[in-house]
């Protein structure tokens, strides 16, 4: 008699948006198609990637101001993962930066948690939290609650940290953040995927290489303060694209050789922005940096904190550069440094293809397969 093949229910935090977590529970839907998707909140509007996944969103989907002021239910959004019955399944793969790793198994039921970094705002991303809490007049409110309820939280943080099966970090750098927060080593670390077909260089006659650039949200732990303001002391063109709750403060910080594009860009506009710039700058501590193998397949170098998984990603003096502080001066420095070597866009987009989707697809599903058939000797075949 064969076996069947395992029923596979997938796992996020928020279906509100897109970005590189999104990407990646895209290349795992590629994987098990007919795996349905299980999330706190639900915004078809603004998470048009989701249009082809079976959505599946929780109680707490159906209260007012939810969907665009989620941080005022923190208290409540471990509940609405542990509301879902999940007892069908065979496997479950919960992708998370907060909550969705609460989810309740059967004991035979795998759970493997693909961990893009510990609850932010409970551990390494609190104190900027406390300080931009973001919700407009709703912030003071917001930060007092969380700091209020921030012990029994991460308390009950833990609790969820503690119930995957398997937990998959994605960089070394987030290895050591669930080591330190979690108390658990992560079973193994897969990085996450970039599509090398989209993000590639453009004919050399059209890339300028005109201005440096810096892309990502506008919150705090972002540090996109440090690169606005090591522009403003070199004054050479800086282009920031983004947007978020801090953007007020960075541009009025910023002087006139720095300009910001606050809309949302598609992928091929990105390209353009990576194939025209001198330079692609960071000085926070990412949890990987999807965007800087995306510059780097378009033969952009990365200039970058070297204590953030963003380090990962580059090979320093060859595809990028790194410096050791996380000050203004310091990424001066290394401007001035990254400026006297010629890079090699073979060199890049080599070392770029290490992250591609396909790799990914990969090492994830050997992973679970691996990870199912130790499971299922324990509990006997399904």
């Amino acid at each position: 008699m064969t076996a069947r093949a395992p029923k596979v229910a997938l796992v996020y935090d928020r279906v509100t948006k897109f970005g590189g977590a999104e990407r990646v529970l895209l290349a795992i839907s590629r994987i098990w198609p007919d795996a349905p998707l299980y999330t706190s909140v639900y915004n078809p509007r603004k998470a048009g990637w989701a249009a082809g996944l079976r959505v599946v969103p929780s109680a707490l989907d159906r209260l007012p101001f939810v969907n665009s002021s989620h941080e005022l239910f923190a208290w409540a959004m471990p509940l609405a993962f542990e509301s879902f019955d999940l007892s069908s399944y065979d496997i479950v793969l919960s992708v998370t930066s907060a909550e969705a790793k609460h989810v309740i198994t059967r004991p035979e039921t795998l759970h493997i948690c693909y961990c893009l970094t510990p609850t932010r705002y409970l551990w390494s991303g609190f104190g900027d939290y406390m300080r931009v809490p973001g919700l407009g007049p709703l912030g003071p409110l917001a930060a007092a609650g969380l700091r209020y309820l921030a012990p029994a939280l991460r308390r009950w943080d833990l609790r969820g940290a503690a119930k995957p099966d398997r937990m998959v970090a994605i960089s070394d750098h987030v290895g050591a953040r669930i080591l330190r927060y979690y108390r658990r080593r992560p079973d193994a670390v897969i990085y996450p995927p970039v599509d090398l077909e989209i993000f590639r260089p453009g004919p050399r006659s059209v890339r300028k290489r005109s201005f440096y650039l810096t892309v990502g949200r506008f919150v705090g732990y972002k540090r996109l303060d440090i690169v606005v303001e090591a522009f403003n002391r070199t004054g050479l063109p800086l282009v920031v694209i983004g947007s978020g709750r801090d953007g007020g403060r960075l541009m009025k910080m910023a002087k006139k050789n720095v300009r910001f594009v606050t809309n949302d860009l598609t992928d091929k506009e990105m390209v353009h922005y990576y194939n025209q710039c001198i330079a692609l700058c960071f000085a926070g501590s990412e949890d990987f940096g999807l965007i800087s193998v995306e510059a780097q397949a378009c033969g952009a170098p990365v200039i970058t904190y070297s204590r953030s998984g963003m380090a990962e990603t580059v090979i320093h003096g060859k595809t990028g550069y790194l410096f050791d502080s996380q000050s203004s001066s310091a990424l001066v420095d290394a401007v001035r440094q990254a400026g006297n070597i010629k890079f090699s866009d073979p060199m890049m987009r080599s070392n770029a293809e290490k992250f591609s989707t396909g790799r990914f697809m990969k090492e994830i599903s050997e992973f679970t397969i691996k990870s199912f058939r130790s499971h299922r000797n324990r509990f006997g075949a399904i």
